[in-house]
């Protein structure tokens, strides 16, 4: 399908869309992708929750109307998505000239209707170093974030954009966290800020993290991720979030017929819902999922890989004295591990891929049949610090099948 030909479609689909009720109920019926779906499973104690908290529209600098983004959000399965348009980056007011930096959100709650997934209120605070780009989530309105302005010319963005910049940085986050809103630090490694590509923590965002006026930054955003922005969320106590940060449409910038995803924010929840989500990000229960890349703390990324990997079956057969091993994976990650146990593999080397939903058979030398086995594991695609990688041991009875 041409770009051309996909961008036909979405602006069809936006008119029509616009033509029934207001601007328009998506189906509840509006139906999964399993080729896109993104999933993993609930924990021991959380339930796990899909999260894209950074995306755009036409109400800021997106290329599609708020009911696209409730579409895509639909065919991956997500179950939260917040929309989160710039407040002082204006690029389509010649053509969408608005007031109220509440409409995206208000257009995409009725796109939603009675579907399950839920939208969160947001905005993007955006400014120049030192503060750079800030998100907001669970605004109670995001227009007390804006000085707004009126150019001489109100098609001018520039002009636009170092008006509304005139009212300080400082003053949008505090007007952000006067509404109880969860904020982070947007790709801080851009080069627009460090041209280095190497983000440092600036005093004004040390001293919001100190000040708990800044809760989360980014670790992954669209195609890239950052090592030291993982580093500085250790260092600071930030939250970690990736995010998808979409403009066009999810199937340019990550083609599922290629096996892509969009960055998400795993959140470990107690329940399906808004304050939940929010209770969690406050609390800093979250994984990354980027690319093949899970990305999260330490106890957080031993539930999760708990609940993502076992053994589902463990027997000798025949009166072999080779175990049969199979282990299990309930998740989208294709695992990359590698043996840290004293037993070898008759079929195997030390690194086994363990597939998406997926079941790998191994035999496993014991020497002597045993009774119980625990095979201890590097998981190679999980990152638990900068450059240190997550432990797993996935333990069982074995069963015997002469």
């Amino acid at each position: 399908m041409t770009k051309q030909l996909v961008v036909a479609i979405a602006i069809l689909f936006s008119l029509l869309a616009m033509n029934c009720q207001g601007h328009g109920v998506l189906p509840v019926s509006e139906s999964i992708d399993q080729k896109r779906l993104i999933q993993f499973p609930d924990t021991k104690t959380y339930k796990t929750l899909i999260l894209d908290p950074h995306t755009h529209s036409t109400f800021s600098d997106g290329h599609v109307w708020p009911t696209i983004r409730i579409a895509e959000a639909l065919k991956d399965g997500l179950d939260a998505i917040a929309i989160t348009e710039h407040l002082e980056w204006q690029p389509h007011l010649a053509d969408i000239p608005h007031q109220d930096r509440n409409r995206s959100y208000n257009i995409a709650v009725d796109a939603n209707g009675k579907n399950a997934l839920m939208v969160i209120s947001g905005a993007e605070i955006t400014r120049n170093a030192p503060a750079g780009h800030i998100n907001a989530l669970f605004l109670q309105d995001a227009n007390l974030l804006l000085k707004d302005v009126t150019p001489s010319d109100p098609g001018d963005t520039l002009a636009y954009y170092r008006a509304t910049n005139q009212w300080p940085a400082q003053a949008a986050v505090d007007a952000a966290n006067a509404q109880g809103a969860f904020l982070f630090w947007n790709h801080a490694w851009w080069r627009q800020d460090f041209p280095n590509g190497i983000p440092v923590a600036p005093e004004f965002h040390l001293s919001n993290a100190e000040r708990k006026l800044i809760h989360g930054i980014e670790i992954a955003n669209g195609n890239s991720y950052s090592e030291e922005a993982f580093q500085i969320a250790i260092d600071l106590d930030l939250t970690l979030l990736g995010v998808s940060d979409i403009h066009n449409l999810i199937d340019w910038d990550f083609p599922p017929a290629q096996g892509r995803h969009r960055p998400v924010t795993l959140v470990l929840a107690e329940l399906r819902s808004p304050s939940a989500i929010r209770e969690a990000l406050f609390s800093g229960r979250t994984l990354v999922w980027f690319d093949n890349l899970l990305i999260g703390h330490q106890p957080h990324m031993d539930e999760l890989l708990t609940a993502s990997l076992e053994i589902s079956a463990a027997f000798y057969a025949k009166k072999s004295q080779i175990l049969r091993l199979e282990i299990s994976n309930h998740s989208d990650a294709d695992f990359q591990l590698q043996n840290k146990s004293q037993y070898t593999f008759t079929n195997s080397t030390d690194f086994l891929s363990i597939k998406p939903h997926g079941t790998r058979t191994i035999g496993v030398k014991t020497g002597n049949r045993v009774k119980q086995i625990s095979l201890q594991f590097e998981v190679l695609n999980a990152l638990v610090k900068p450059k240190q990688t997550a432990r797993l041991t996935l333990s069982s009875r074995v069963e015997s099948r002469d």
